[in-house]
């Protein structure tokens, strides 16, 4: 297994760049929750929190495939630094209206502010696209990477987010959030050789890239893919504080988590053929039907049984996520043209942010008329969901794939 990761590391500056693209990637697990649980403990407002959060979500939608766009035209240096530096503004002037008292409008502006923050994870990727393109073994096991890069964010993130928020001072979570934002993109952005270059501006015609149909089918896939993550969030709270153990929710969450981060680990080193499509669609599929025994566990299981027999029911679930998404992730690269290649890899980021507020959303009104053990039909509802879309749009996936560029010279240092 080791091998097959050491050989994508072999390309001069890959480590430098993956590595502080982690970096940078850790405030979008962390930023969220900071701020929500900031503003609950010096506001004492859940429902001005959840707000603020949702607030910054949809401009997150909004802005960042725009951001991610003028990347692709106008290079990753010259509009991550900036972009960044608006979003550590936004982040400082957010702390400072939420701890002296600001009205409560203060706080959606800068929330709302925090939208252009550059989507790191998608221009690592294009780096490895970049350089791995005409080999797509190399490829798929640095997407698989990556994979594994996003689930350790979002296990370790929040508990650095919240754990820091209640131990110190509120803020602490949303400042620490800031510094790895400007550390990260900072030493990224550093990373020269690895950039892709811009292609010239008639590459960019057309429109965005989400006038491909087929990035279109894998959007609203997505979104069906985030409301499970969303949803699966809620109701575990829920039902564990239902069992008398709120507390475990975040050991059940970790665990669905390491299921997804060691089936992305194992895929990536595996050689694979055949349809890439095709391929996607089971993994939708699996997603769905792995969701079945976490129905029974609920309904059946009481107290502690019930909570380790989520917890194994969701690390099943989970081992069908990152070969999903990393399969969803080679599609893009093959359904857009590379001059738009981040901004396409970035509006499937925007389907999940879309599809985790409302999942979020609809599992927190089931669980309020119906209970925990009820909530988790919304995920299996949206898996399902998800799975149709997929079928439906097999053709336009499948019709839109680009043949694979051949290899490029072994240079691979960017003039700037």
């Amino acid at each position: 297994m080791l091998s097959s990761y050491r050989q994508i590391f072999a390309a001069p500056g890959s480590l430098a760049f993956s590595t502080s693209g982690l970096i940078a990637r850790l405030p979008v697990s962390m930023t969220g929750i900071g701020i929500a649980t900031m503003l609950s403990q010096l506001r004492g407002a859940y429902g001005l929190a959840g707000a603020v959060y949702a607030v910054m979500a949809l401009s997150a939608a909004a802005l960042g495939p725009q951001v991610s766009r003028l990347v692709d035209r106008h290079g990753q240096r010259r509009i991550a630094l900036p972009a960044m530096a608006v979003a550590i503004a936004s982040a400082s002037a957010l702390l400072a209206s939420a701890h002296f008292g600001a009205p409560d409008w203060t706080l959606f502006l800068w929330a709302a502010g925090l939208g252009v923050m550059p989507n790191t994870g998608s221009m690592v990727r294009a780096r490895w696209a970049y350089l791995y393109s005409a080999e797509p073994p190399k490829l798929h096991t640095a997407y698989s990477f990556e994979a594994v890069a996003d689930e350790i964010c979002f296990i370790v993130g929040p508990i650095l987010s919240v754990g820091l928020a209640t131990s110190l001072f509120p803020e602490a979570g949303l400042l620490l959030a800031g510094v790895f934002l400007a550390v990260g993109v900072l030493l990224f952005t550093a990373q020269r050789r690895t950039e892709p270059p811009v292609h010239p501006t008639e590459h960019h015609k057309g429109g965005s890239a989400i006038t491909s149909k087929g990035l279109q089918v894998l959007v609203a896939t997505f979104v069906a893919t985030g409301a499970i993550f969303g949803s699966v969030e809620v109701v575990t709270v829920a039902f564990a504080q239902e069992q008398g153990h709120k507390g475990a929710s975040s050991l059940v969450l970790a665990v669905y988590a390491l299921g997804s981060c060691l089936a992305g680990a194992v895929f990536g080193t595996l050689k694979l053929s055949g349809s890439m499509a095709m391929r996607f669609l089971v993994g939708v599929s699996a997603m769905a039907a792995s969701l079945m025994p976490l129905i029974v566990v609920a309904e059946l299981l009481h107290g502690t049984a019930a909570l380790v027999g989520a917890g194994a029911a969701l690390f099943l679930a989970g081992l069908a996520i990152s070969p999903t998404l990393i399969t969803a992730m080679a599609l893009v690269e093959r359904l857009v043209p590379a001059a738009k290649l981040t901004e396409g890899m970035t509006w499937t980021t925007t389907g999940l942010a879309l599809g985790v507020a409302v999942g979020a959303s609809a599992a927190g009104w089931v669980v309020d008329a119906a209970g925990g053990a009820a909530g988790y039909w919304v995920p299996l509802a949206s898996a399902v969901f998800g799975g149709l879309v997929a079928l439906v749009g097999l053709p336009r996936l499948r019709g839109g794939l680009a043949p694979r560029p051949q290899a490029r010279p072994a240079e691979t240092t960017v003039p700037h």
